[in-house]
């Protein structure tokens, strides 16, 4: 005998909703944060109604994922953290074992979510959601593969900072084959097909702004003012930002290896030409060869090159060693 099924109209609406929630592609909101107990509240605050906006989108509707990566934070932040999975179901946090660094960061985030798409910010409001729908529709709409932005007003920022960062950029260009715009952070929106080819570099010790430009893709720029932090403080010293822009060319760069051999080429010439000039001059004339300051000043300057360069290839053999040993970039320590 056939069997007959009624649908009623409340089941009908109850599975069309169904189907077009699963219809709707995800956007993860990766944020790494240390030590942000004090901004996290209000970060969760401002990014609820940035989540409804694009679940109503009337062009180009999506629901949202945020995953928090707690990088080893010695504060109270893994409390709030757990505090926001139990008050919000799309909400999800990983804790590292200890401070790994934000790279690391930004890896555990992208192995670790489930998006279509994904958005890396900071979770200290510096990097505005605010302007997330608006990066989500210019991404959706111009055929683009990602949207980065970088900052176009830095007069909030020390002296040394500003000129800095944009020393650094144009040094980065010159000495390596990327083009990173001048301010550009990790505040970024990417699809699928980028975040799968930034997964495929194997190397532990990352840049991400370097490895972004890399891969390629089809990339558009957008300007954005730094906003103030709410609360908290900046966790980047002025050591740790020169530090980080060193490895960042060497992760990047062998010409600081080329300048080495070349500048010891052209100290072996000079140093030949001074030995003929020296020798002629004795010959014809008969003057002694004296100058006994300018030797120990010459082999304090050639002692002090030489243990820079030794110096320089060193770090390079140091990155070398750390990947051979293969150690995980990060280890989880709680994950929900």
């Amino acid at each position: 005998m056939e069997q007959i099924t009624f649908i009623t109209p409340s089941d009908t609406e109850e599975n069309l909703n169904i189907n077009t929630e699963k219809a709707l592609p995800l956007l993860s909101v990766i944020v790494p944060c240390y030590n942000e107990e004090e901004v996290l509240p209000i970060f969760m605050e401002s990014m609820l109604p940035i989540e409804k906006s694009l679940e109503s989108s009337a062009d180009f509707p999506c629901r949202t994922e945020i995953l928090f990566v707690d990088d080893g934070s010695g504060d109270s932040t893994i409390e709030v953290l757990r505090s926001f999975t139990e008050k919000y179901e799309n909400v999800k946090y990983i804790s590292f074992s200890k401070n790994f660094g934000k790279e690391a960061a930004i890896l555990a985030g992208l192995k670790n979510i489930e998006g279509d798409f994904c958005v890396l910010l900071d979770a200290d409001l510096q990097h505005p959601p605010a302007l997330i729908p608006e990066m989500w529709q210019k991404l959706n709409s111009g055929g683009y593969d990602s949207v980065a932005m970088y900052r176009n007003n830095r007069k909030k920022e020390g002296f040394f900072r500003r000129h800095f960062s944009s020393f650094f950029f144009r040094l980065l260009n010159k000495l390596s084959k990327l083009n990173i715009v001048n301010g550009a952070t990790d505040f970024r929106m990417m699809n699928r097909m980028m975040i799968d080819a930034v997964l495929s570099l194997p190397e532990s010790n990352r840049f991400s702004k370097g490895i972004f430009c890399w891969v390629g893709f089809n990339t558009l720029w957008m300007p954005f003012e730094t906003a103030e932090r709410p609360a908290g403080k900046s966790k980047w010293s002025s050591g740790k930002l020169v530090s980080y822009s060193f490895d960042a060319i060497l992760s990047f760069s062998e010409t600081p290896l080329k300048i080495c051999s070349w500048i010891g080429i052209i100290f072996c010439l000079v140093s030949f030409l001074l030995g003929i000039y020296h020798l002629v001059k004795t010959i014809i004339f008969g003057d002694p060869v004296a100058g006994f300051p300018t030797l120990y000043l010459m082999m304090l300057l050639m002692g002090g090159i030489v243990l820079l360069f030794l110096g320089i290839i060193g770090q390079y053999l140091a990155r070398i060693y750390l990947e051979i040993k293969q150690r995980p970039p990060y280890i989880i320590k709680e994950k929900k």
